[in-house]
């Protein structure tokens, strides 16, 4: 049965074909969509293959021109589900010439079904190309333990393939969504050897959010020609500043993937320095990031925590991590409750150096404990009006070092016990 989740302070009603249930509220923290201009060598398009869902687009298809190449960062979860283990097989080769994904069922702890769904989805849509099943990737969102209805894949692809075009991005970045309430897309333009290049990518997420890269899946698109071994390189480092910053609930799905096609039609040169490029991937992949944890579930607040004065990089965004998840943290942060005892709390708790009588925090720009003590004539007012805004600003300095790093979450509502409580409903 379908249920419509309302938030809290009763943002307006979404409704839309492409939602998950039908009808579903709109992120008040929502982005709009950009125009994703078309990419030399990438045709893409979705449709409807009632996978799960009824009256919307779940399978979205990418046909990709020939020396099309291929980087990949996918979950560190333990039970990944099968196109996880496909990709990861395939991305040896450094080659690419399709992608297939689908919403509404994971594939995941489906054992010789979901391999063999795999095997299934990856030969056709090869087929419809021309090209070896190693060269097509998969991605799978959605529930997990239901075996893939895979022929309803199969049956779809033929029509799908033959209306692909290159201006479909919107149609295929709804097509991945599943709790999502906004579709995800990020542009940008970068310079290699003097020859102008385009980067775009969509991503979907919005439970299940705590990227260890490496239900999060990125799928970016370029028409640069670069290397694997180059584009693997980056799109690692890449992800290490972004994704592997976002948490939403703690939880690292089975799914998470971030693929990184280079069609390599734009005509730079080979040995071109890539260092622009890695600029401005880095940048999208964090515009991306971030819209997913906009789109947490429930969410109505959107946190950034800055940590400094830690032993080292590594350890403050360790820390910054501990205070994104904490669970009384963000609740307090829902209920605009200026509690800084929590962040204390999850400082503490982070198994990191710390040291209670050098640490400060800070709410909105106003420091509210400085080196292990309340600020002498400490004013909450300013503090509460900050939290009673929808972007929250949280800093601590540990003074231990130099060390500095981020994080970005939400806030815990009521509203993600309703759709979670409700996903398999």
């Amino acid at each position: 049965m379908a249920r419509r989740f309302v938030q809290p302070d009763g943002q307006k009603s979404f409704t839309s074909p492409n939602a998950w249930d039908g009808h579903k509220v709109l992120s008040p923290l929502a982005v709009a969509l950009p125009r994703l201009p078309p990419i030399a060598g990438v045709r893409l398009g979705a449709a409807a293959a009632g996978i799960r869902y009824q009256g919307r687009v779940d399978l979205v298809m990418a046909e990709l021109a020939p020396g099309t190449t291929v980087a990949g960062v996918f979950t560190q979860n333990r039970c990944p589900g099968a196109p996880v283990d496909w990709c990861r097989a395939a991305l040896s080769g450094g080659q690419a010439r399709a992608l297939v994904v689908n919403a509404g069922n994971a594939n995941v702890f489906t054992g010789a079904a979901g391999r063999a769904a795999t095997a299934a989805t990856a030969g056709q849509a090869a087929a419809l190309i021309g090209c070896a099943a190693h060269e097509v990737f998969l991605a799978s969102t959605g529930v997990i333990g239901e075996m893939l209805p895979y022929h309803r894949i199969t049956a779809a692809l033929p029509a799908l393939h033959a209306k692909l075009a290159a201006d479909a991005w919107s149609d295929a970045a709804h097509g991945i969504m599943t709790t999502d309430t906004f579709a995800k897309g990020a542009t940008r333009t970068a310079s290699l050897g003097g020859v102008p290049v385009r980067i775009s990518g969509f991503a979907k997420g919005s439970g299940m959010i705590a990227p260890d890269m490496a239900t999060m899946l990125c799928f970016v698109f370029t028409d640069a020609l670069l290397p694997a071994a180059s584009l693997q390189t980056m799109l690692r480092a890449g992800v290490q500043g972004s994704f592997n910053r976002t948490t939403v609930d703690s939880d690292t799905s089975t799914s998470d993937t971030v693929l990184l096609f280079a069609t390599g039609l734009a005509g730079n040169p080979p040995d071109a320095d890539p260092a622009d490029f890695a600029t401005a991937l880095n940048s999208l992949l964090l515009d991306l990031a971030l819209q997913v944890v906009r789109d947490g579930e429930g969410a109505r607040k959107f946190i950034r925590i800055d940590v400094t004065g830690a032993v080292d990089d590594a350890s403050a965004g360790r820390v910054a991590l501990a205070v994104a998840n904490s669970p009384l943290v963000k609740t307090a942060i829902a209920g605009e409750d200026a509690n800084w005892g929590r962040i204390v709390m999850a400082v503490g708790k982070a198994g990191e150096p710390a040291d209670r009588d050098l640490l400060s925090v800070a709410v909105g720009g106003i420091w509210m404990a400085r080196r292990g003590g309340v600020v002498p004539g400490y004013d909450e007012a300013p503090v509460v009006a900050h939290m009673q805004g929808s972007d929250i600003r949280i800093e601590i300095d540990l003074g231990l070092g130099v060390g500095s790093g981020i994080a970005w979450t939400c806030d815990l509502t009521h509203g993600y016990i309703d759709i979670n409580g409700s996903y398999r409903s």
